[in-house]
């Protein structure tokens, strides 16, 4: 089972105390963050990766092609391309992509800027190691950063792009709070070949308002019914755990990765 741990899980801390932390749990792979790759530059975070011995999951964040963040689209797409370039120097699997809000564009608007901005992500990573993958995210929490807030409109989205090879992050945290039942979860093993990134975070509620985690286990969410299920279908790519809100803000980074990396050995028997 690859693990990795997303730089949102210990924000405050700087690139290379995350990589010399995450190392002492136990943890050779990382999901980075775009804001902190300003430190070091994409080459001196690269060579620092290196130095380490560290693989990268994902490199977070792409997109926004609503002009929800103030942006226009071409610029967006212009972003969206050198964040391709950087995930490529750096090795990251996969670019995650967010869609942007609706901004007031009505969905079919909405649905063609983010299509066209997905294409040519795209056309640029054809050729590298660089998969794209869009990212649903809960509307309870990030309305204003996609309007794409499931599974199901995600893959409207993808399908609709038959010349592009666009997949799927399925992040635990945003997509599973309403799971009662084991029935709930039927739809997962349909969704494998789609997904590029697993992101896992627990909750005590259902997202509303600003993202709210809990450590693993302490929460609502079945992560091992998940996990179980993703890896008897075939998932084989990362599990990135992404833990940030104020249920776990006062708790000192060091405690979160112990207890990440306990809960993953004692109920998933993962080395």
């Amino acid at each position: 089972m690859k693990l990795s741990i997303s730089q949102l899980t210990t924000l405050r801390w700087s690139t290379e105390e995350d990589i010399a932390a995450y190392r002492r749990h136990g943890f050779s792979a990382l999901g980075l963050w775009r804001p902190k790759l300003d430190e070091l530059g994409i080459e001196g975070t690269a060579e620092l990766l290196a130095e380490n011995g560290m693989s990268v999951s994902s490199l977070s964040w792409a997109g926004g092609f609503t002009g929800s963040d103030g942006r226009g689209h071409e610029d967006a797409i212009e972003d969206a391309i050198d964040a391709v370039r950087a995930a490529e120097v750096l090795g990251a699997e996969t670019l995650i992509v967010l869609a942007g809000g609706a901004n007031n564009h009505i969905h079919g608007h909405a649905m063609r800027l983010l299509q066209q901005g997905l294409q040519a992500i795209f056309e640029e990573a054809r050729g590298t190691d660089v998969a794209v993958a869009l990212e649903p995210i809960h509307p309870g929490c990030g309305a204003e950063w996609s309007f794409v807030g499931d599974i199901r409109s995600t893959l409207e989205v993808i399908e609709a792009l038959p010349r592009a090879d666009v997949g799927l992050v399925l992040d635990a945290y945003h997509l599973a709070m309403n799971v009662n039942s084991p029935r709930d979860l039927d739809w997962l093993e349909a969704v494998v070949p789609f997904l590029r990134l697993v992101q896992l975070g627990d909750a005590r509620q259902t997202p509303l308002g600003e993202q709210n985690r809990c450590l693993l286990g302490e929460g609502r969410v079945p992560l091992e019914e998940i996990v179980n299920i993703l890896s008897a279908a075939g998932y084989d790519g990362y599990y990135e755990i992404e833990l940030l809100g104020e249920d776990v803000e006062p708790l000192p980074y060091d405690e979160v990765l112990q207890h990440t990396r306990q809960y993953f050995e004692q109920k998933l028997a993962c080395d």
